[in-house]
Protein backbone atom coordinates (compact mmCIF):
# COMPACT_ATOMS: atom_id res chain seq x y z
CA UNK A 1 0.00 0.00 0.00
CA UNK A 2 1.31 3.72 -0.87
CA UNK A 3 2.18 5.77 1.55
CA UNK A 4 -1.12 7.62 0.73
CA UNK A 5 -4.31 5.72 0.52
CA UNK A 6 -5.59 5.73 -3.00
CA UNK A 7 -9.29 6.62 -2.30
CA UNK A 8 -12.36 6.09 -4.78
CA UNK A 9 -15.80 7.62 -4.46
CA UNK A 10 -18.68 5.73 -6.06
CA UNK A 11 -22.20 7.83 -5.62
CA UNK A 12 -21.43 11.22 -5.90
CA UNK A 13 -24.85 13.01 -5.02
CA UNK A 14 -24.98 16.13 -2.80
CA UNK A 15 -22.38 14.29 0.29
CA UNK A 16 -21.00 12.05 -2.51
CA UNK A 17 -19.63 15.30 -4.26
CA UNK A 18 -18.60 16.65 -0.83
CA UNK A 19 -16.80 13.61 0.04
CA UNK A 20 -14.59 13.69 -2.92
CA UNK A 21 -13.68 17.16 -2.35
CA UNK A 22 -12.82 16.77 1.10
CA UNK A 23 -10.33 14.10 -0.20
CA UNK A 24 -8.78 16.43 -2.52
CA UNK A 25 -6.63 18.26 0.32
CA UNK A 26 -8.58 18.08 3.55
CA UNK A 27 -7.77 14.30 4.45
CA UNK A 28 -4.15 13.52 5.07
CA UNK A 29 -2.52 10.73 4.42
CA UNK A 30 -5.21 9.97 1.41
CA UNK A 31 -5.57 10.90 -2.14
CA UNK A 32 -8.73 10.78 -4.41
CA UNK A 33 -7.74 8.76 -7.46
CA UNK A 34 -11.09 7.96 -8.98
CA UNK A 35 -15.07 8.87 -8.71
CA UNK A 36 -17.87 6.76 -10.10
CA UNK A 37 -21.67 7.53 -10.81
CA UNK A 38 -24.15 5.99 -12.95
CA UNK A 39 -24.84 9.80 -14.43
CA UNK A 40 -22.19 10.50 -16.65
CA UNK A 41 -22.32 14.10 -16.78
CA UNK A 42 -22.03 14.34 -13.06
CA UNK A 43 -19.17 11.93 -12.94
CA UNK A 44 -17.61 13.79 -15.64
CA UNK A 45 -18.26 17.26 -14.72
CA UNK A 46 -17.24 16.60 -10.95
CA UNK A 47 -13.96 14.76 -12.32
CA UNK A 48 -12.94 17.71 -14.62
CA UNK A 49 -13.31 20.23 -11.83
CA UNK A 50 -11.57 17.95 -9.43
CA UNK A 51 -8.67 17.02 -11.37
CA UNK A 52 -9.31 13.28 -11.34
CA UNK A 53 -8.34 11.78 -14.42
CA UNK A 54 -10.28 8.06 -13.32
CA UNK A 55 -14.24 8.19 -13.87
CA UNK A 56 -16.58 5.68 -14.10
CA UNK A 57 -19.90 5.31 -15.01
CA UNK A 58 -19.76 1.82 -13.58
CA UNK A 59 -18.62 1.33 -9.74
CA UNK A 60 -16.98 -2.17 -10.80
CA UNK A 61 -14.77 -0.37 -12.91
CA UNK A 62 -13.96 1.39 -10.13
CA UNK A 63 -13.34 -1.15 -7.66
CA UNK A 64 -11.35 -3.22 -10.27
CA UNK A 65 -8.80 0.15 -10.80
CA UNK A 66 -5.62 -0.92 -9.61
CA UNK A 67 -4.86 2.53 -8.35
CA UNK A 68 -8.16 2.55 -6.06
CA UNK A 69 -7.23 1.14 -2.01
CA UNK A 70 -10.21 2.18 -0.57
CA UNK A 71 -13.57 2.97 -1.75
CA UNK A 72 -16.06 5.37 -0.02
CA UNK A 73 -19.66 4.41 -0.69
CA UNK A 74 -22.16 7.01 -0.69
CA UNK A 75 -24.18 5.70 -3.71
CA UNK A 76 -28.37 5.38 -2.88
CA UNK A 77 -28.74 2.78 0.03
CA UNK A 78 -30.52 0.44 -2.33
CA UNK A 79 -26.89 -0.33 -3.84
CA UNK A 80 -25.15 -0.72 -0.72
CA UNK A 81 -25.22 -4.28 -0.71
CA UNK A 82 -23.69 -4.96 -4.02
CA UNK A 83 -21.21 -2.35 -4.02
CA UNK A 84 -20.18 -4.01 -0.98
CA UNK A 85 -19.65 -7.33 -1.67
CA UNK A 86 -17.52 -5.96 -4.92
CA UNK A 87 -15.50 -4.70 -3.68
CA UNK A 88 -15.11 -7.68 0.07
CA UNK A 89 -14.47 -9.72 -3.27
CA UNK A 90 -11.78 -7.02 -3.95
CA UNK A 91 -10.06 -7.04 -0.06
CA UNK A 92 -10.49 -2.88 -0.81
CA UNK A 93 -10.58 -1.24 2.74
CA UNK A 94 -14.75 0.31 2.77
CA UNK A 95 -16.36 3.08 3.77
CA UNK A 96 -19.77 2.72 3.86
CA UNK A 97 -22.29 5.85 4.49
CA UNK A 98 -25.25 5.00 6.43
CA UNK A 99 -27.68 3.26 6.35
CA UNK A 100 -26.10 -0.11 5.49
CA UNK A 101 -29.06 -1.18 3.52
CA UNK A 102 -32.95 -0.95 3.37
CA UNK A 103 -33.00 -4.49 4.00
CA UNK A 104 -32.56 -6.02 6.99
CA UNK A 105 -31.86 -9.59 5.88
CA UNK A 106 -29.02 -7.91 2.86
CA UNK A 107 -27.44 -6.16 5.71
CA UNK A 108 -26.72 -9.22 7.76
CA UNK A 109 -25.53 -10.59 4.47
CA UNK A 110 -23.06 -8.58 4.30
CA UNK A 111 -21.82 -8.34 7.65
CA UNK A 112 -21.16 -12.34 6.86
CA UNK A 113 -19.43 -10.88 4.18
CA UNK A 114 -17.52 -8.62 6.16
CA UNK A 115 -16.53 -11.43 8.60
CA UNK A 116 -15.94 -13.78 6.44
CA UNK A 117 -13.25 -11.98 4.10
CA UNK A 118 -12.08 -10.30 7.26
CA UNK A 119 -12.16 -6.97 4.90
CA UNK A 120 -11.71 -3.61 6.50
CA UNK A 121 -15.39 -1.82 6.73
CA UNK A 122 -15.99 1.02 8.85
CA UNK A 123 -19.62 2.38 9.03
CA UNK A 124 -20.80 6.37 8.12
CA UNK A 125 -22.64 7.81 11.53
CA UNK A 126 -21.50 11.33 11.43
CA UNK A 127 -22.79 12.46 14.52
CA UNK A 128 -20.45 10.04 16.25
CA UNK A 129 -17.61 12.47 15.44
CA UNK A 130 -19.16 15.64 16.20
CA UNK A 131 -16.98 17.84 18.88
CA UNK A 132 -20.61 17.83 20.82
CA UNK A 133 -21.19 14.45 20.31
CA UNK A 134 -18.00 13.27 21.15
CA UNK A 135 -18.12 15.65 24.10
CA UNK A 136 -21.21 14.11 25.74
CA UNK A 137 -20.55 10.48 25.24
CA UNK A 138 -17.34 11.60 27.63
CA UNK A 139 -19.00 12.69 29.96
CA UNK A 140 -21.30 9.78 30.13
CA UNK A 141 -18.48 7.41 30.62
CA UNK A 142 -16.84 9.61 33.18
CA UNK A 143 -19.74 9.82 35.06
CA UNK A 144 -20.34 13.07 35.05
CA UNK A 145 -23.94 13.23 34.64
CA UNK A 146 -24.31 9.90 37.20
CA UNK A 147 -26.64 7.21 35.31
CA UNK A 148 -28.23 8.11 31.84
CA UNK A 149 -31.58 7.19 32.65
CA UNK A 150 -33.44 9.24 29.52
CA UNK A 151 -32.43 10.28 26.04
CA UNK A 152 -34.52 12.40 23.79
CA UNK A 153 -33.35 13.48 20.33
CA UNK A 154 -34.88 15.14 17.10
CA UNK A 155 -34.19 15.27 14.46
CA UNK A 156 -35.72 17.62 12.15
CA UNK A 157 -35.13 19.14 8.43
CA UNK A 158 -35.80 22.38 7.61
CA UNK A 159 -37.75 20.82 4.20
CA UNK A 160 -38.47 18.00 2.70
CA UNK A 161 -35.76 16.25 0.08
CA UNK A 162 -36.54 15.34 -3.67
CA UNK A 163 -39.59 12.57 -4.06
CA UNK A 164 -37.28 10.81 -5.56
CA UNK A 165 -34.55 10.51 -2.34
CA UNK A 166 -37.62 10.20 0.03
CA UNK A 167 -39.07 6.85 -2.04
CA UNK A 168 -38.60 4.14 0.71
CA UNK A 169 -37.72 1.87 -1.93
CA UNK A 170 -34.25 3.49 -2.44
CA UNK A 171 -34.07 5.83 1.48
CA UNK A 172 -35.77 2.95 3.57
CA UNK A 173 -38.07 5.62 4.27
CA UNK A 174 -38.46 8.21 7.01
CA UNK A 175 -37.64 6.09 10.28
CA UNK A 176 -34.34 4.59 8.38
CA UNK A 177 -32.93 7.31 6.52
CA UNK A 178 -33.36 9.71 9.08
CA UNK A 179 -34.10 7.99 12.02
CA UNK A 180 -31.38 5.58 12.14
CA UNK A 181 -28.99 8.72 13.27
CA UNK A 182 -30.69 9.02 16.46
CA UNK A 183 -31.06 5.57 17.33
CA UNK A 184 -27.20 4.67 16.33
CA UNK A 185 -26.58 7.45 18.86
CA UNK A 186 -29.31 5.94 21.54
CA UNK A 187 -27.45 2.71 21.41
CA UNK A 188 -23.98 4.31 21.85
CA UNK A 189 -24.87 6.60 24.85
CA UNK A 190 -27.54 4.24 26.44
CA UNK A 191 -26.92 0.63 25.34
CA UNK A 192 -29.02 -1.91 23.49
CA UNK A 193 -32.66 -1.04 22.75
CA UNK A 194 -35.31 -3.87 24.05
CA UNK A 195 -39.10 -2.04 22.37
CA UNK A 196 -39.95 0.87 20.50
CA UNK A 197 -43.14 1.69 19.47
CA UNK A 198 -43.74 4.87 16.97
CA UNK A 199 -46.48 6.62 15.83
CA UNK A 200 -46.55 9.05 12.20
CA UNK A 201 -48.14 10.46 9.58
CA UNK A 202 -47.73 12.56 6.63
CA UNK A 203 -48.75 15.42 7.63
CA UNK A 204 -46.86 18.80 6.22
CA UNK A 205 -46.49 17.02 2.33
CA UNK A 206 -49.41 15.67 1.32
CA UNK A 207 -47.78 14.45 -2.38
CA UNK A 208 -45.45 12.07 0.12
CA UNK A 209 -48.15 9.58 0.51
CA UNK A 210 -47.92 9.06 -3.29
CA UNK A 211 -44.47 7.37 -2.84
CA UNK A 212 -45.63 5.44 0.58
CA UNK A 213 -43.96 7.68 3.14
CA UNK A 214 -44.92 9.90 6.49
CA UNK A 215 -43.11 13.44 7.27
CA UNK A 216 -43.33 13.18 10.88
CA UNK A 217 -43.08 10.54 13.54
CA UNK A 218 -42.60 9.43 17.38
CA UNK A 219 -40.80 6.84 18.76
CA UNK A 220 -40.97 6.07 22.03
CA UNK A 221 -37.89 3.28 23.16
CA UNK A 222 -37.13 1.21 26.23
CA UNK A 223 -33.44 0.23 26.52
CA UNK A 224 -32.37 -3.25 28.04
CA UNK A 225 -31.26 -1.14 31.37
CA UNK A 226 -34.54 -0.06 31.54
CA UNK A 227 -33.97 3.52 30.87
CA UNK A 228 -36.32 5.50 28.53
CA UNK A 229 -35.79 7.63 25.40
CA UNK A 230 -38.17 9.56 23.14
CA UNK A 231 -37.13 10.15 19.35
CA UNK A 232 -38.99 12.82 17.00
CA UNK A 233 -38.24 13.24 13.35
CA UNK A 234 -39.78 15.92 10.76
CA UNK A 235 -39.19 17.18 7.25
CA UNK A 236 -40.93 20.74 7.76
CA UNK A 237 -38.52 22.17 10.11
CA UNK A 238 -38.62 25.03 8.61
CA UNK A 239 -36.83 27.84 10.44
CA UNK A 240 -33.67 25.38 9.74
CA UNK A 241 -32.34 22.39 9.98
CA UNK A 242 -32.38 21.36 13.78
CA UNK A 243 -30.47 18.51 15.47
CA UNK A 244 -30.24 18.39 18.93
CA UNK A 245 -29.93 15.57 21.42
CA UNK A 246 -30.32 15.53 25.83
CA UNK A 247 -29.36 13.02 28.06
CA UNK A 248 -31.16 13.35 31.45
CA UNK A 249 -28.78 11.39 34.49
CA UNK A 250 -29.41 10.65 38.10
CA UNK A 251 -26.94 13.72 38.95
CA UNK A 252 -26.78 16.38 36.05
CA UNK A 253 -28.07 16.91 32.24
CA UNK A 254 -26.63 16.63 29.03
CA UNK A 255 -27.55 19.00 25.80
CA UNK A 256 -26.27 18.57 22.59
CA UNK A 257 -26.44 20.56 19.61
CA UNK A 258 -27.27 24.11 18.39
CA UNK A 259 -29.76 26.39 16.19
CA UNK A 260 -28.23 29.65 16.37
CA UNK A 261 -25.45 29.30 13.50
CA UNK A 262 -23.70 32.65 13.68
CA UNK A 263 -23.49 34.05 17.17
CA UNK A 264 -24.72 37.38 17.12
CA UNK A 265 -28.34 37.95 18.56
CA UNK A 266 -30.39 41.27 16.55
CA UNK A 267 -32.19 42.93 19.44
CA UNK A 268 -34.47 45.65 18.15
CA UNK A 269 -37.75 47.50 19.62
CA UNK A 270 -39.76 44.26 17.24
CA UNK A 271 -38.54 41.40 19.25
CA UNK A 272 -34.56 39.43 19.94
CA UNK A 273 -33.81 37.19 16.58
CA UNK A 274 -30.93 35.02 15.37
CA UNK A 275 -30.28 32.94 12.59
CA UNK A 276 -30.37 29.34 12.11
CA UNK A 277 -28.73 26.20 11.12
CA UNK A 278 -29.04 25.85 7.17
CA UNK A 279 -29.10 22.17 6.42
CA UNK A 280 -26.47 18.95 6.82
CA UNK A 281 -23.35 20.13 5.14
CA UNK A 282 -23.17 23.26 7.66
CA UNK A 283 -23.89 21.44 10.56
CA UNK A 284 -22.11 18.71 9.94
CA UNK A 285 -18.87 19.33 7.66
CA UNK A 286 -15.81 19.02 10.09
CA UNK A 287 -18.10 15.57 11.80
CA UNK A 288 -17.96 14.95 8.05
CA UNK A 289 -13.86 15.54 7.85
CA UNK A 290 -13.55 14.04 10.87
CA UNK A 291 -14.66 10.75 10.43
CA UNK A 292 -12.99 9.96 7.02
CA UNK A 293 -10.05 11.20 8.57
CA UNK A 294 -10.48 8.44 11.25
CA UNK A 295 -11.14 5.80 8.16
CA UNK A 296 -7.88 6.78 6.67
CA UNK A 297 -6.07 6.73 9.62
CA UNK A 298 -7.19 3.14 10.62
CA UNK A 299 -6.47 1.43 7.67
CA UNK A 300 -3.06 3.02 7.17
CA UNK A 301 -2.50 2.17 10.76
CA UNK A 302 -4.06 -1.22 10.69
CA UNK A 303 -6.78 -0.37 13.44
CA UNK A 304 -10.41 -1.36 13.86
CA UNK A 305 -13.06 0.52 12.30
CA UNK A 306 -14.90 3.48 15.22
CA UNK A 307 -17.80 2.12 13.91
CA UNK A 308 -18.36 -1.16 12.87
CA UNK A 309 -20.26 -3.15 10.47
CA UNK A 310 -21.90 -4.68 13.02
CA UNK A 311 -23.59 -1.22 14.08
CA UNK A 312 -24.65 -0.67 11.20
CA UNK A 313 -26.63 -3.94 11.38
CA UNK A 314 -27.63 -2.89 14.95
CA UNK A 315 -28.94 0.30 14.01
CA UNK A 316 -30.80 -1.03 11.04
CA UNK A 317 -32.44 -3.47 13.25
CA UNK A 318 -33.61 -0.63 15.40
CA UNK A 319 -34.74 1.13 12.61
CA UNK A 320 -36.73 -1.28 11.06
CA UNK A 321 -38.71 -2.40 13.90
CA UNK A 322 -39.82 1.36 14.36
CA UNK A 323 -41.07 1.42 11.28
CA UNK A 324 -42.53 -1.87 12.02
CA UNK A 325 -44.10 -0.51 14.95
CA UNK A 326 -45.69 2.49 12.71
CA UNK A 327 -46.71 0.66 9.88
CA UNK A 328 -48.65 -2.23 12.55
CA UNK A 329 -49.65 0.66 15.18
CA UNK A 330 -48.19 -1.48 18.10
CA UNK A 331 -44.80 -1.68 20.43
CA UNK A 332 -42.31 -4.02 18.71
CA UNK A 333 -39.65 -5.93 20.72
CA UNK A 334 -36.22 -6.81 19.99
CA UNK A 335 -34.51 -9.77 20.48
CA UNK A 336 -30.99 -10.51 19.76
CA UNK A 337 -31.72 -11.05 15.73
CA UNK A 338 -35.40 -11.08 15.62
CA UNK A 339 -37.93 -8.66 16.90
CA UNK A 340 -41.89 -9.31 18.45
Amino acid sequence: MSKKLGIGVIGLGRLGSAYAKYFTGRIAGATLVAVSDVIESTVTSLAAELGVSKHYVRYQDLIADEEVEGVVIVSPTSTHKEVVLEAAKRGLPIFCEKPLSISLAEARAMLRTVEQTGVFFQMGFMRRFDRGYVGAKRKVVEGVIGTPVLFKSSSRDPYRPSLEYLDPAHSGGLLIDCGIHDLDLARWYMGEIASVFSIGGTLAYPEMKAIGDIDNAVTSLYFASGSLGVIDLSRNGVYGYDIRTEILGTEGTLKIGYLRETPILVMTKDGITHDTVPYFTERFEQAYITQLQDFVNNVLQGKPPAVTCADGVAALHASAAATLSFKENRPVKIRGDEFF
